[in-house]
């Protein structure tokens, strides 16, 4: 009779781990997928912030340049060259 107890008590603790495990297998599945999603959303970001870096860095390198300094002029400041006219259409 002892070794059926025994035997009793074993399957359950076998039991036991068993459901721990497939809990702590589920959870940890949920934490893979969430840090997959938010390495995704983070590459996102670097993928933006790069492209806006390499623009930024194309403006300083050209930043002394006449043309780019004369589409300033004209395009941000409203500034015209000697002799220009400007005709603003009003028909709007």
């Amino acid at each position: 009779m002892r070794v059926k107890r025994t035997s009793l008590i074993t399957k359950i603790v076998i039991i036991a781990i068993m459901v721990y495990a497939g809990i702590t297998l589920v959870s940890l599945k949920v934490q893979v997928a969430s840090a997959r999603a938010q390495r995704d959303e983070l590459q996102s970001q670097v993928s933006t912030v790069t492209q806006s870096n390499t623009e930024l860095k194309y403006a300083i390198d050209h930043s002394t340049d006449a043309e780019t300094i004369e589409d300033i002029a004209r395009n941000k400041l409203g500034l015209v060259k000697p002799g220009e006219k400007i005709f603003y259409d009003v028909s709007r």
